[in-house]
């Protein structure tokens, strides 16, 4: 369950913006997250809450706004979402995929008060 870890990575994040800016109550934080990382949303949810306990983040609701899968063929250059992790091109059948989306993990936006 690497939710853990990334859940106290970004609640440490989450408190040096607060202490920057002077932050009493973090109301939500909105988050991009790919699919590639294999991150399960309620997972991530729920170790934020436990984390996020008698810290200015208490409370606050995590929007998750997930980002697909997207590659690029190094042959043909076609932009496409692969099935089921598979990654081979849909025009050339090439195998020379380049991740353009989906690997992304960050902080779009803390809103507090």
């Amino acid at each position: 369950m690497h939710e853990l870890s990334i859940a106290q990575s970004l609640l440490d994040i989450i408190i040096q913006e607060v202490n920057k800016n002077s932050i009493s109550k973090v109301t939500w934080v909105k988050l991009r997250v790919g699919k590639f990382t294999s991150i399960e949303p309620s997972c991530l949810s729920f170790c934020f809450e436990l984390l996020s306990k008698d810290t200015p983040a208490e409370g606050a609701h995590l929007r998750i706004e997930s980002v697909s899968i997207r590659g690029k063929c190094r042959n043909c250059q076609e932009v496409f979402e692969p099935n089921d992790f598979l990654f081979v091109c849909p025009t050339c059948s090439g195998q020379d995929i380049e991740i353009i989306n989906g690997r992304e993990l960050y902080i779009q936006e803390i809103e507090g008060d």
